[in-house]
């Protein structure tokens, strides 16, 4: 039957999905499940669920009304079955006999055929099942039982299919082998003892050979499916599909899908998420969240590894395997649990060891050892059940007493694999849902996307709080900057006083020593009668002159020494001229010097005004030059005149030679006096461009 949307799944598969979902729903806080998309992921997760209705939707055969059915084979929900008391040599014998028949012609021997009395045949109704008993013995000494179920087959309307097909869901019993009528008796056309340990899990598919088919065209094929199960011990048959090939295939493949390919799609899947969480771990040891998961995906690994590797060929080893891979259920769930609480922070060290002492302790009871004295499959589950059951209610009760949204996803997720495990072990027991397909396997899709969202969920908080410290550091940053400003703001005042208080002392220093000096010794002259009017109007000239050129020395010139200069020209020009001397201006263009500062302007002046002061006073020259050149490193200003000279080697060495080297070293620079008799004199001023230390200004 092709698959459409039946109004039979919908009722028995969306109701219970959607009543489901709006009490999870309800469970949680108003509003929360728009923002992460709760809705779709809860319909998502209830839809595995749904998948347990679908085998029994299909063994139904529900067709759509108004469609005319497609012909899909016949169902047989009932057989006829008749039994064999065997003990285990005739087993085997029935083993060799199938394997010498592979492939070739000819029947059985009669007394490994089916009851041909049609008094051993008796009804019976699909599926067949016997449920497991935890408490049953086991005798060394075993008998088997042989149980033959016969279906026939009728062609639709005298229409054969050019291939027939047999199908069978489920089968839980030890190897089947499948039989045909023919006239020389039964012939085996299957034989199913090399998959036998996975045929548990694995639905049954057989291909008869066209030349069969084509003997019964004319009549009903009878068929019998052979499966041995020991005495008293579980079994399941579920109902049987038969029919053309063509239509019974997809329904085949897609039980295989759901039952062997999806496991190991999602068990691969989480071992790759066990591999990242790994190298997560690694790099953050202090976080053992990130080891848990990776163990927990390794513990799934075992558990499904049924899915990825063939069973042990012994029995020993056989038992041992299915030990590892249902002990290793409670493990994961152990382990799982203890995820969630580091990821949540949380610990709770006396539960959590009381809780592995019981999974040790129920996997010490199921081991292998003690087969003999209760069935340990059925006891693993019941041990994994609750475990599963007590861990879902910790961390519901966490969840819902914290009202933490993150945690009441993760419940939800355990909640969700739990019944997942219930399911698989009601199935196991052979209470019921026979025709079901084991969906533990589908809870990985639970861990896989628990594990995502407490990823997703710790990446977004760490950018959250990565985006609040951010913004606390700005504010922080801003409530420095702004301390900083106001401290940059006092300091550059504290500055600016401190600076107007040492021009003021400097320019009282300097009136003090040259105007007021003068202007004392000038006082003093007159009132002795000692000097005269014009020695008076010299000496008064003089002292403006010094005013002029402190006042000059404060004009903002840009570190510019040439605008100096020509300050100083204008101030001294008419005296110059007065004096009987021709000034000639020889000045180039000077590099700024950056550390050209009032104090250091006035000490320039001071300097030249000196040298033309000599020139005027002592010189007896007609003519001066002013000169200034740039040397790399270092600037030039020469104070040339055509004078009388004088000899500098027998000079005396007076105050204004010494004053004017002090104010040379001020500067960084130094001076230079070069003179004979009768060839003028010439003082030569050499300043740094960059001076590398600011001399001290207070000196």
């Amino acid at each position: 039957m092709p698959d459409t949307a039946l109004p039979g799944f919908s009722a028995r598969v969306t109701a219970p999905v959607r009543v489901l979902k709006s009490l999870v729903l309800a469970a949680l806080p108003g509003g929360l499940s728009c923002g992460l998309g709760l809705s779709r992921w809860l319909s998502g997760a209830m839809l595995v669920l749904g998948t347990l209705a679908l085998p029994q939707v299909h063994a139904q055969g529900l067709t759509t009304p108004g469609v005319a059915p497609v012909p899909s084979g016949q169902h047989m929900r009932s057989a006829e079955l008749a039994l064999s008391q065997w003990s285990g040599d005739d087993l085997n014998e029935w083993w060799a006999a199938l394997r010498a028949m592979d492939g070739s012609p000819g029947s059985l021997p009669a007394h490994l055929q089916p009851p041909t009395a049609p008094a051993n045949w008796k009804p019976v109704q699909l599926p067949d099942t016997r449920s497991r008993d935890v408490g049953s013995h086991f005798n060394a000494d075993k008998l088997y039982q042989m149980r033959w179920y016969r279906f026939r087959f009728d062609s639709d309307q005298g229409f054969w299919p050019t291939s027939m097909a047999l199908y069978i869901p489920r089968l839980v019993t030890m190897a089947a082998a499948v039989l045909v009528h023919t006239d020389e008796g039964w012939r085996p056309v299957f034989d199913n003892q090399a998959g036998a340990r996975e045929q548990w899990v694995r639905p049954l598919w057989v291909v008869f050979p066209a030349a069969l088919t084509e003997l019964s065209r004319d009549q009903s094929l009878e068929i019998v499916l052979a499966v041995p199960v020991l005495n008293d011990n579980f079994y399941a048959v579920s109902s049987v599909w038969l029919g053309p090939r063509e239509d019974l295939e997809p329904r085949y493949r897609r039980r295989w899908a759901l039952q062997i390919g999806v496991p190991q799609a999602t068990g691969l899947t989480l071992v790759v998420l066990g591999l990242f969480s790994m190298s997560l771990w690694v790099k953050r040891r202090d976080d053992s969240a990130y080891l848990l998961f990776a163990l927990a995906a390794v513990g799934w690994l075992l558990r499904n590894l049924h899915y990825h590797v063939d069973l042990p060929r012994t029995r020993l080893g056989l038992e041992w395997f299915w030990w590892l891979t249902h002990a290793s259920m409670s493990w994961v769930m152990v382990l799982t649990f203890l995820f969630v609480l580091r990821f949540s922070r949380r610990q709770f060290p006396r539960f959590e060891k009381g809780l592995i002492s019981f999974v040790v302790l129920g996997s010490l009871m199921t081991l292998p050892l003690w087969r003999g004295m209760f069935d340990a499959l059925v006891a693993q589950h019941a041990v994994n059940a609750v475990v599963g059951a007590v861990c879902t209610l910790f961390v519901a009760v966490i969840a819902f007493n914290e009202r933490r949204y993150g945690l009441r996803i993760i419940a939800v997720s355990m909640f969700l694999s739990l019944l997942l495990g219930i399911h698989d072990l009601v199935m196991l027991a052979g209470w019921t849902w026979q025709e079901h397909i084991y969906v533990m396997p589908f809870a990985t899709l639970m861990m896989v996307a628990s594990f995502l969202y407490a990823v997703q969920n710790r990446y977004v908080g760490a950018l959250f709080e990565v985006a609040l410290l951010n913004e606390n550091l700005a504010q922080r940053l801003d409530a420095q900057s702004r301390e900083l400003q106001a401290q940059h703001d006092r300091l550059r005042e504290a500055e600016r006083q401190q600076a107007l208080l040492l021009e003021r002392q400097r320019l009282m220093q300097d009136m003090h020593d040259g105007l007021g000096s003068s202007l004392l010794s000038a006082m003093v002259a007159v009132e002795q009668g000692t000097m005269g009017q014009d020695r008076v109007v010299e000496v008064l000239r003089e002292c403006v002159d010094d005013l002029r050129l402190v006042i000059d020395s404060l004009e903002p010139i840009g570190h510019d020494l040439v605008s100096l200069l020509a300050t100083m020209r204008y101030r001294l020009g008419k005296r110059l001229q007065a004096g009987g001397l021709h000034l000639e201006w020889d000045v180039q263009d000077l590099p700024p010097l950056t550390w050209l500062e009032p104090p250091d302007a006035l000490h320039v002046l001071r300097l030249m005004q000196e040298a033309l002061t000599n020139v005027i006073k002592h010189a007896n020259a007609g003519r001066v030059r002013l000169v200034t050149r740039h040397h790399s490193s270092y600037v030039e200003i020469r104070v040339e005149d055509d004078g009388t000279g004088f000899d500098v080697e027998n000079a005396p060495r007076g105050r204004g030679l010494k004053s004017q080297q002090r104010r040379a070293q001020r500067l960084g620079g130094s001076v230079r006096i070069e003179s004979s008799p009768g060839q003028g004199t010439r003082l030569s001023l050499r300043l740094p461009v960059h001076r590398p230390e600011p001399p001290d200004k207070h000196s």
